[in-house]
């Protein structure tokens, strides 16, 4: 409804105050523009600082963006390797990976399972890069 109201607004102005509010809105929106590319940068710092820290960002409102795939964050922390599940998925975080997941232990656990080729259940529990 708002729309409409600012659409009938501007239909009596006349084709200068028509440019003038084109201007206006146009820098409002470069503004705005800039303030959200301030607060992603933010965002990213506290992501990184979390992920340093041994955290997981849990939540935020979207998939989690990583250089590399799960898949090969644990073939490259388990290269020469053995580890738990637990201790795999610990290893994984500290790298950086970012997981929004709440169950992340539960993640890397089907992902040995779904990924045999590349992983090697050396005992229970116990993987290793194949």
């Amino acid at each position: 409804m708002a729309r409409k109201a600012a659409n009938s607004n501007l239909m009596g102005m006349s084709t200068s105050e028509l440019q003038a509010e084109i201007r206006r809105r146009t820098g409002r929106n470069q503004s705005l523009q800039k303030r959200y590319e301030k607060l992603v940068k933010k965002l990213e710092e506290l992501r990184k600082e979390i992920a340093a820290s041994g955290g997981a960002v849990v939540g935020g409102g979207g998939r989690a963006s990583n250089e590399l795939s799960l898949v090969d964050s644990l073939k490259k922390v388990l290269t020469g390797k053995t580890m738990g599940v637990g201790q795999a998925a610990d290893a994984v975080l500290a790298t950086g990976y970012m997981s929004t997941s709440p169950n992340f232990r539960t993640i890397v656990n089907q992902t040995f399972i779904k990924h045999r080729n590349k992983f090697k259940k050396v005992s229970r529990g116990r993987y290793t890069a194949a």
